[in-house]
């Protein structure tokens, strides 16, 4: 294995490990009391206070040149992508448990190729092997979200009882939560999927038209933050929800902000860049598998047999998906090859000096030549 791949590698799991860190510091926070809208202001706050003069320094040409309609896209995009898509996703986080929302995320590319489809972004071939791997692999989501939402089944007794986060921390389980809240936020986390896949979809094709990576993230962080202040505004009026304390919430919103918005998506980008977005996706199911152990052993989470199996439902459904699109990748890189080859081949014919052509032109020089008598050498040729 060469040093890139082992790079690959090592970013892949530190960035699951920071997102588990982040799902469960979010819940702890929700548990100890902190408002769900006010801690998504504060993230995206503290995300856009460390991008945005960054790009000050580096993008401060490009930034004047941003036309309004492309900055009426931006706020859209941030609008669906990132203050919609946090807000249902928080208050489920808030209605169930870590481990099932992070099982959730694993529905993410099956969510896009979904939406794609029906925006005939993607075709899907049912005679061929990819095309039968991706709709297995979209049934099998789909199953394991019916699972989880409607299955909860014996409980698992959490790891460590003396749970570091034990400020009015409940279990997080179906014993605290009604089956109607429980419900609600399964579906809930398959809409914040929904919201996300939309705005990855338009946001690959804003990048299209604006190719500027830094830019389109930094604008698309403070109007999420813009949007976050309005909805936290509107929902928390009382004043002591917004102050901050020396708590679990202020950990919460200092790592999600500075961790997840600042290095994280770095790290992504970088082992996107290396060895491509399907070897990125694949590593998606370790930050579920961490994401039980540490509820469990830093919230006392019951982790539930129904939570367990649609885990891994979802997880099939996953890699089901990442191998029909392996496979869509590699047929096409092979007619690709083949159609390079036949055109040199074809390039190559076209070179290849036709003799009755040539000795047309010869036999006419030696025609000439007799008349004119001018030629001794063309005498020969003939």
């Amino acid at each position: 294995m060469d040093m890139t791949s082992k790079k690959a590698y090592m970013i892949a799991i530190v960035v699951q490990m920071i997102y588990t860190g982040s799902t469960v510091l979010a819940k702890a926070a929700f548990n100890d009391g902190m408002s769900i809208f006010v801690f998504i202001f504060y993230r995206q706050a503290t995300g856009s206070l460390l991008l945005l003069p960054l790009a000050l320094l580096s993008q401060r040409k490009n930034m004047r040149s941003m036309p309004m309609m492309l900055l009426l896209k931006l706020f859209l995009c941030a609008l669906f992508g990132n203050t919609l898509n946090l807000n249902l996703y928080n208050v489920s986080l808030k209605l169930t448990s870590a481990t099932l929302v992070t099982a959730g995320r694993n529905a993410m590319p099956v969510v896009t190729l979904c939406l794609a489809l029906l925006l005939r972004m993607e075709v899907v071939d049912l005679r061929s092997s990819s095309g039968i791997a991706k709709v297995s692999g979209s049934a099998l989501c789909i199953s394991g979200v019916m699972v989880m939402a409607f299955y909860a089944g014996p409980g698992l007794s959490p790891v460590n009882h003396h749970r570091v986060f034990a400020a009015h921390t409940g279990t997080g389980s179906h014993a605290t939560t009604s089956k109607a809240a429980w419900i609600a936020g399964t579906f809930l986390m398959v809409l914040s999927n929904i919201s996300w896949s939309l705005s990855t979809i338009w946001q690959a094709r804003i990048l299209r038209d604006f190719p500027n990576r830094m830019l389109v993230a930094v604008s698309l962080c403070v109007f999420s933050a813009l949007q976050s202040l309005v909805i936290a505004a509107v929902a928390e009026r009382d004043i002591s929800r917004w102050k901050l304390r020396l708590d679990v919430g202020l950990l919460a919103v200092a790592y999600t902000g500075f961790l997840v918005t600042g290095v994280t998506y770095y790290l992504q980008a970088w082992c996107v860049e290396m060895k491509g977005p399907v070897f990125f996706a694949a590593w998606l199911p370790l930050c579920y598998i961490f994401t039980i152990f540490c509820s469990s052993f830093f919230l006392g989470e019951i982790v539930h047999l129904g939570s367990i199996l649609g885990g891994i439902l979802l997880i099939g459904g996953l890699y089901g998906v990442l191998l029909g699109k392996s496979k869509e990748s590699r047929f096409a890189s092979r007619s690709e090859m083949n159609t390079i080859d036949g055109g040199q081949d074809e390039q190559q014919e076209h070179k290849k000096p036709d003799t009755h052509e040539v000795a047309k032109p010869a036999e006419i020089q030696c025609e000439q030549s007799r008349c004119d008598g001018s030629s001794k050498q063309l005498d020969r040729m003939c």
